[in-house]
This record gives structure tokens, C-alpha cells and sequence, in this order.
């Protein structure tokens, strides 16, 4: 990696304090043109300056032949864009020619969801298990409560520490993109079933002295720290046994929460709150997916539909 994108990097964890997940992405991003550019002009040196609107041209190009779909196409030509931005201002480049070329128009799409029905089916299921008393059906029915309650992505439950718990005043602080922080109420049927947990919680902890995470909200059998992977496993499962072909993942539980508050009357500003966008254009796509939904009950039920 050439020193100028280092630095580029160096300065979006240190000064702009972006998330590390953040900050690997535009890593590959860079990598994966670095490369490129290599290839482009052979064995000639090139400059960051001496890139044209061909060669960008070219680079879409290649990560189409690659397979790339479009909103990885998009947002790898939107790290280059933040990179020479950065160079300009720095005065290392006079103009950015990642602006020359548009990015591929996005397919719109609706997110999976569940409906009531499959919540309430997910939930007898979880509540079932967890009645048997074992710590991990126990801690999986709080993931999923907990999931449902707030909208929280899986990155941002997976950060949870034990003061991030307000369980009195059923509220959650939550680490968002570019580590912003934001305050979501909890529900009543996700605080019990995270009173339940922290009960097994603490059986699981007691007499052990080393080996265990005791800050980390969310456990594995060992005591530690549980790991994303293993969250994903464990809703894609309950998600399977709803509805198997349907696609659904842990993702889709954010998107009910969304989904089911705008159904229910909610303002979208506050929802947009509640998940941490920074634009409100990327909540609307939830608009749809209600108006969609209208749609069907309409052609269903009207007489002249």
C-alpha cells in the first residue's frame, strides 16, 4: 500500500474515528485499486495525479469483470472518491477523477421481515426452550427480545458491555457507525427475558476466578465473551424454522422493528433515531415496504381491486 493511502487510512481511524469494520473496508477498497493501477499501466511508474477518467473507467470495469455487484461497485468507488477528496484537500492532487465517472445505478429493494404471525410464532418458540432453564435457550430468547426490542444491528449488540444495561429505566446505549452513540428504550417483554439471562448470568460466573469476560454482557458457555458469528448462528436458526426459503437473517429483525413501528403510526424521524441513520433517505426505504404491504391487503380484500 502506497504511504499517501496509509496516511489517508492512519487519519480516518485517528482523526476522523471511524469504526475499524470502517476503516478494513476502505483498506480492501484501496487495495483492490492500488492493484488495479498496477496492471493498468504495465511496468511505467504512475502517480495518483497521472489517473484519468479512462483509467477510473477502466477500474469499474474490472471490478464488473470480477463479478462485483453494484453496491460493491458503488461503495468501492465511493472509498476512492474519499480518498483523492483527502489528497485535494491536502494538496497533493488537483482534481479527483473518481468524480468523472458515476457510480451504477442501485436496484431497488425491499427488506426481508417478519410478519406478526412469524413474531409471535418465533417468540412461542424461544419462550418454549427457554422454560427448560439451560443458560444458552435462557440467553438466546434475551438476544432475541433484545433484537426486536431496539432495532439494534448485530455489531452493535454484539458490543454490549454490562453498563450499557439500564434494565430500571429499560433503556440501552448503543455504539452505532463511526462509533456514535444513541439511547433506545427497551421493552417490557425483552426485560424479562434479560432478567432471566443476567440470573443465569451470574450462576454461570459464580466461583470462577479466570478465564471469563466479566464485562461483556452477552456469554458463551465458557464464560466468555459469545462471538458474532455464533449470534448469527443462533437467530439464523430460529429464522430457518419460521420460514426456510425465505431468505430471512439476523438483519431482518431490525428490519421488523422498523417495519412494525411504522405500520403502528410511528414518526419516521423518531425511527430514524431509533436505528442510527444518518439520513433519513435510508429509513424511507421502510415506507415502502408498508405501502407494498397495503397494496396486498388491498388487491386482497377490495371488491373492484
Amino acid at each position: 500500500m502506497p504511504t499517501d493511502a496509509e496516511e489517508f487510512l492512519r487519519h480516518l481511524a485517528k482523526e476522523r474515528d471511524v469504526s475499524p469494520n470502517t476503516v478494513l473496508a476502505y483498506r480492501r477498497d484501496l487495495t483492490e485499486f492500488v492493484a488495479f493501477l498496477g496492471n493498468y499501466y504495465g511496468i511505467g511508474a504512475w502517480s495518483w495525479e497521472g489517473v484519468d477518467r479512462l483509467a477510473m473507467r477502466g477500474f469499474l470495469a474490472h471490478l464488473n469483470r470480477k463479478g462485483a455487484g453494484k453496491r460493491t461497485i458503488a461503495r468501492t468507488l465511493s472509498g476512492v472518491r474519499s480518498f483523492y477528496r483527502w489528497m485535494h484537500r491536502n494538496e497533493m492532487v488537483e482534481a479527483n477523477p473518481a468524480r468523472a465517472v458515476g457510480a451504477p445505478k442501485l436496484d431497488k429493494y425491499l427488506p426481508g421481515y417478519l410478519d406478526r404471525a412469524q413474531i409471535d410464532l418465533l417468540f412461542q418458540m424461544a419462550e418454549a426452550r427457554a422454560m427448560e432453564g439451560q443458560f444458552t435457550a435462557v440467553r438466546n430468547l434475551a438476544v432475541l427480545e433484545l433484537f426486536y426490542s431496539t432495532g439494534m444491528r448485530l455489531s452493535e449488540l454484539h458490543g454490549l458491555s454490562l453498563g450499557d444495561l439500564d434494565l430500571v429505566s429499560q433503556q440501552v446505549k448503543v455504539r452505532g457507525k463511526g462509533r456514535k452513540e444513541r439511547i433506545i428504550p427497551v421493552g417490557n417483554h425483552a426485560v424479562l427475558a434479560l432478567r432471566n439471562y443476567e440470573a443465569k448470568r451470574d450462576d454461570l460466573l459464580r466461583g470462577r476466578k479466570s478465564g471469563v469476560d466479566r464485562t461483556a454482557y452477552f456469554l458463551s458457555r465458557t464464560g466468555k465473551r459469545i462471538s458474532g458469528r455464533m449470534l448469527q448462528k443462533v437467530v439464523s436458526a430460529f429464522l430457518s424454522e419460521i420460514d426456510e426459503d425465505a431468505g430471512l437473517s439476523v438483519h431482518s429483525l431490525r428490519h421488523t422493528f422498523a417495519t412494525h413501528l411504522l405500520d403502528a403510526g410511528a414518526d419516521l424521524r423518531a425511527v430514524q433515531e431509533l436505528l442510527g441513520h444518518s439520513s433519513i433517505s435510508t429509513t424511507q426505504i421502510y415506507t415502502h415496504t408498508s405501502v407494498e404491504r397495503l397494496k396486498q391487503v388491498y388487491q386482497k380484500a377490495h371488491p373492484r381491486a
